[in-house]
């Protein structure tokens, strides 16, 4: 057999069972960053691998960072949690990656049930990778899914992963980190810097999809 097949069947394997032992003994409807903090800290010494895990697999589901995030930094504080989350953002992001360019367009559009990105390979990569992450416009998991099966470069979209991630990231994190101090000055500048990225987020998304509808509307696209 040769050894891409042999990759296909492992990775097939492995996420089916995942799926299996997820949708049989885990509900999201009770996850919380209160509920997930609390289950991390839990295992003690392995926390942080633990939260490396759930960062790297939950994502997979389509469940939000966000709320994953938030919880990290509830646990390991800004620091520390802004360095787990980028390692288990980088993870989550390669292993959907993989997924989808050794597994194919068949799965992952069973697997997930959102639209795709019309990603295109080759020196614009970078660039659209870098954008898509600093400015979520789809799910962050589908980006690199889509990734994948256009076979974008996997140094560029490691590279623009790590860069783009960042300002999310740190914004989430301090979140989390400041959640327990409510009424203090710095609560309420995480709060004023989560509502200034959300909404600057939401204007270029609102722009971005005029934008398109124009072209479609044209019939350029």
């Amino acid at each position: 057999m040769k050894r891409n097949n042999i990759i296909k069947v492992a990775l097939a394997i492995i996420i089916i069972a995942i799926i299996f032992l997820v949708s049989r003994y885990v509900d999201f409807n009770k996850f919380s960053p209160e509920v997930i903090s609390k289950k991390i800290r839990e295992f003690g010494h392995l926390s942080s691998l633990i939260y490396l895990l759930i960062l790297s697999i939950l994502p997979l589901f389509l469940f939000p960072d966000s709320v994953i995030v938030i919880a990290g930094g509830m646990v390991f504080g800004l620091f520390w949690g802004s360095v787990l989350t980028s390692v288990g953002s980088l993870i989550g992001a390669l292993l959907a990656y993989y997924l989808a360019k050794y597994l194919g367009s068949g799965f992952v559009r069973k697997f997930v049930k959102k639209d795709l990105v019309d990603i295109t390979s080759g020196k614009s990569g970078f660039l659209l990778i870098l954008i898509l992450r600093l400015v979520p416009l789809f799910p962050f998991k589908v980006v690199s899914y889509s990734a994948g099966l256009a076979e974008v470069d996997i140094k560029e979209f490691t590279l623009a992963t790590i860069i783009g991630s960042i300002p999310g990231i740190l914004v989430y994190v301090n979140l989390g980190d400041k959640v327990n101090r409510i009424g203090s000055g710095e609560f309420y500048i995480a709060i004023f810097l989560l509502i200034g990225l959300t909404a600057v987020f939401t204007f270029i998304k609102y722009i971005y999809e005029k934008n398109l509808k124009k072209m479609e509307d044209k019939g350029k696209i």
